[in-house]
């Protein structure tokens, strides 16, 4: 039996592998296991692990790695925690694959620990740029120390190969966070309002802020600027989603509390929407503002614009409903106005989602299941022609 372990980090993490992992649960021949680390076992960011638990999943390890402190050197310890934890975990736990998505300063700790128990490593979203961030640098890394690639478009997979991947081990599936939407029961208006404590009115947007790790404007600046722009929208609703556990983001979730208790009649925050919530919300809404990955992914599959805001998503491939601004405060007002104008208007389409292929999660599930393991931690350098 194939035992497919999943490392996950983070609430938006486990939406997307949510539903391959329970394909690989339910499939006689292979054994699921799940490793939770970082965010969701933090307080701080709303111990998220129990939405894996309350899914019917069990989770056979918790690696503990976060500390209190979000400075650049408790990120660095942090990472070295964590590799101590994920070899720990890998000596009990015995995997023949492990499955890790995207970019995040855990999967470097668990994919090191895993390249000395010569454990082939199967990796979602590879290829991709943000030179925003050093989760650029850690992407191609997990690249190098990946054996089964699952990018999201075709660039994406000529990229990967660019960077000496067998081209017979680098598969162009789409985004798995898109496929997943089409095989989800969304929640009804009625029914979101009531869970969120929020009333979806007119005028609604959906703000996610993440760190910016190589900008040289501080965090500090850069969600001021923000909030200040969307203190000149009085009748605009905001539901924030507070940032991922990077350096700086405690800064940013304070100010996003500080600006909520001024505005509570029109704006809430939450540490985690979960994935469920979450794209039902993007359902009502008239746009997305801030710097995740998902306004540019998923979003344009609803319908919506985006907003993103500053270099973090600089070098994501990305559909014509998504406008890009600086962090400046008039930058980001002229930018809101923008997309408020373009949602009310019933002549501009969003145009088609660059990210959307049919059936990723299967095709991922398959290759997972009959892909040959042996010999696959031996890779050769592939040069192009």
């Amino acid at each position: 039996m194939r035992k497919i372990c999943i490392v996950t980090g983070s609430r938006a993490e486990w939406g997307l592998l949510s539903r391959l992992a329970r394909m690989i649960g339910n499939d006689p021949q292979l054994e699921l296991q799940i490793i939770a680390t970082n965010m969701h076992l933090s307080p701080e960011f709303g111990l998220t692990y129990r939405e894996i638990e309350k899914d019917g999943f069990t989770i056979d390890k918790k690696v503990e790695m976060l500390l209190s402190s979000d400075t650049a050197n408790a990120t660095g310890k942090s990472v070295g925690l964590a590799t101590i934890g994920f070899a720990d975990a890998y000596e009990d736990l015995k995997p023949d694959l492990l499955v890790v998505l995207g970019d995040r300063y855990e999967l470097l700790a668990a994919l090191t620990a895993a390249l000395f128990y010569k454990i082939p490593i199967a990796h979602l979203h590879g290829g991709e740029i943000t030179e925003g961030a050093y989760d650029d640098s850690i992407r191609h890394a997990i690249t190098k120390m990946s054996h089964l690639h699952f990018t999201s478009t075709e660039e994406y997979r000529r990229r990967v190969i660019q960077l000496g991947e067998d081209p017979e081990r680098v598969f162009n599936v789409g985004a798995i966070g898109i496929d997943n939407i089409r095989h989800m029961q969304l929640l009804k208006k009625e029914e979101l309002e009531k869970s969120l404590h929020f009333s979806l009115t007119e005028k609604t947007v959906l703000v996610t802020y993440h760190p910016v790790t190589l900008e040289t404007i501080s965090a500090e600046e850069q969600i001021d600027n923000l909030l200040e722009a969307l203190e000149t929208f009085p009748n605009l609703n905001v539901i924030f989603t507070l940032p991922n556990s990077d350096t700086d983001g405690r800064i940013i979730i304070r100010k996003i509390n500080d600006f909520v208790k001024v505005n509570s009649r029109r704006s809430i925050a939450f540490p985690s929407l979960g994935q469920l919530r979450y794209f039902s919300v993007l359902q009502y809404i008239h746009a997305v503002i801030g710097n995740s990955s998902s306004g540019i992914l998923e979003v344009p599959s609803f319908g919506k614009f985006t907003l993103d805001i500053g270099e973090r998503q600089k070098g994501r491939l990305r559909a014509d409903s998504i406008f890009h601004c600086g962090t400046g405060k008039n930058e980001i007002e002229n930018g809101i106005k923008e997309i408020l104008e373009l949602s009310l208007s019933p002549k501009r389409s969003v145009g088609t989602n660059p990210y959307d292929k049919p059936e990723t999660a299967f095709h991922i599930f398959h290759t997972l299941k009959t892909f040959p393991l042996t010999n696959i931690v031996c890779k050769h350098f592939y040069n192009l022609p």
